[in-house]
């Protein structure tokens, strides 16, 4: 997946276009980092020349996306997209593998631990190959951790 580095840069990019006017506390605040965190990347991209400082008033300062800017946005953007549809299609060929193997050993449902957008991929693709999710702890499971998954075939207590 995108590193989180350039996933930060990307939603700073985009929070910046949308309000030039932003200061560092709102930007971490919004990304759930420390300001120190933000001052870094913004000092970076524009070390860089993606971003350009303007003073607004006194005390308050004006962020500018240059042209190079816009371009990583949109390369970041297009990478982001890219590695998302990846992980989506692994997923869904990793989670295919195991209701076979989950098939051949005679269950027609199975469990799922865990949360986040990969356990919904993990769900839909149960729901489209005619496997129901229970809750019930004698049937196989799926363990997501992350962006893994792990079949789980014995009993868990």
């Amino acid at each position: 997946m995108e590193t989180p580095n350039e996933e930060r840069e990307l939603t700073l990019l985009e929070k910046i276009e949308k309000d030039p006017d932003v200061n560092q506390s709102t930007l971490a605040t919004q990304l759930g980092v420390a300001v120190g965190t933000v001052n870094w990347h913004l000092k970076r991209l524009i070390a860089k020349g993606y971003v350009k400082v303007k003073r607004a008033e006194r005390k308050k300062l004006r962020y500018i996306i240059t042209p190079e800017g816009i371009a990583l946005r949109a390369r970041l953007a297009v990478d982001y997209v890219e590695k998302s549809f990846s992980l989506y299609r692994k997923t869904r060929q990793r989670v295919r593998e195991y209701i076979s193997e989950i098939q051949g050993a005679g269950y027609d449902r199975l469990r799922i631990v865990g949360k986040g957008d990969v356990a919904d991929i993990c769900r839909l693709t149960c729901l489209e190959h005619g496997i129901r999710v229970v809750a019930d702890k004698s049937v196989p499971a799926l363990q997501v951790e992350g962006s893994k998954v792990l079949l789980q075939m014995e009993k868990s207590s």
